[in-house]
């Protein structure tokens, strides 16, 4: 991928969930909903702080992620379906 987030921007891969409920019941893509995990493909050097000083962003590129339901701004780049948010709305790493 030829692309840099700028600043404490991420860049995030859905991935994709089970479409089958506990009982076997598959569910048609028109009503899943959008995944909200995903896995990190780029991240920024850091905010920068009021001190005019880099803080480093605390996920890295291959960090699995939980994040909004309404987070980030959809974008395709190289033909993969990709979601660019700040750090801020992501709400934790996934172990």
């Amino acid at each position: 991928m030829k692309f840099r987030p700028l600043h404490d921007r991420v860049v995030v891969k859905r991935l994709e969930e089970e479409q089958k409920t506990k009982g076997g019941i598959i569910i048609p893509d028109t009503a899943a909903e959008k995944p909200q995990t995903g896995k990190v493909v780029a991240a920024g050097p850091g905010a920068i702080g009021d001190d005019g000083k880099v803080h480093p962003l605390d996920v890295k590129k291959g960090d699995k992620v939980l994040f909004g339901k309404w987070s980030g701004t959809e974008v395709k780049i190289d033909g993969d379906d990709l979601l660019i948010m700040k750090e801020s709305d992501i709400m934790g790493v996934l172990s």
